[in-house]
């Protein structure tokens, strides 16, 4: 089992930076995919950003975030982090952070490949 808790999340303004920590205990990191995803208001929650916690360490953004975004992991602390800047208004979600132990390259940003979820920390950016 592994349990995940994100903070952080907040209200902001456009153009503001937030970062986002997700604590993870239980499982070892050993060989996890880690992701994070976002679920707006009515709409579908969608692949953010995760890496692969194997050899590789490949990591993946969504285009909508690429170069204001960035995944990053703290192997002492058990905990993955998602430094976010340059915020827009359409960046406002609830972030969920999530594992998954069986994955592959093609697969890791896709939300049914995830079995571990975490409750999700609020982002808010005003206009």
């Amino acid at each position: 089992q592994v349990q995940l808790v994100e903070s952080g999340g907040g209200l902001v303004q456009a153009g503001d930076s937030l970062r986002l920590s997700c604590a993870a205990s239980g499982r070892t990191f050993s060989g996890r995919g880690m992701g994070w995803f976002r679920q707006a208001p009515g709409k579908e929650r969608e692949f953010v950003a995760a890496f692969s916690w194997r050899s590789d360490s490949t990591v993946y953004y969504t285009d909508s975030v690429k170069g204001r975004f960035t995944i990053s992991r703290d192997n002492a602390e058990n905990t993955v982090y998602l430094q976010m800047s340059s915020l827009k208004p359409e960046d406002t979600a609830v972030y969920h952070c999530a594992a998954t132990y069986r994955y592959t390259i093609n697969t890791i940003t896709k939300t049914t490949t995830y079995e571990y979820w975490g409750r999700g920390t609020q982002v808010t950016v005003s206009s």
